[in-house]
């Protein structure tokens, strides 16, 4: 697991929330100092802290380890061509169009 890697994510969500390292460490119960060793990749946090930091961040689990283990894609690909399969071409058209617009508003 790359230590370093996931407390630059914790690190930059907590900025995004405009978080300190205090406030942060406060709400998920840890000291300030374990907060910061973690934030520099000194430290790697409980599973139970985890999913602390992932709540209280507003970030999936996956941001803050990808690179780190691969993703739930393969599934969800899966799933969702089983999903297409279903479809006559003519719904498989919409539901790209759907998706193609979607994507150009997520900027």
């Amino acid at each position: 697991m790359d230590k370093l890697m996931i407390g630059d994510r914790i690190k930059a969500a907590r900025k995004k929330l405009n978080l300190t390292q205090e406030a942060l460490a406060e709400r998920v119960d840890v000291t300030l100092y374990y907060m910061g060793e973690i934030e520099r990749g000194v430290k790697t946090p409980s599973l139970d802290l985890f999913i602390r930091l992932v709540e209280v961040l507003d970030v999936s689990a996956d941001y803050l380890l990808r690179d780190t283990v691969s993703t739930g894609n393969v599934y969800g690909d899966k799933r969702m061509a089983r999903k297409l399969e279903n479809l006559t071409p003519r719904q498989r058209a919409a539901v790209e169009a759907l998706i193609d617009t979607y994507i150009e508003y997520l900027d």
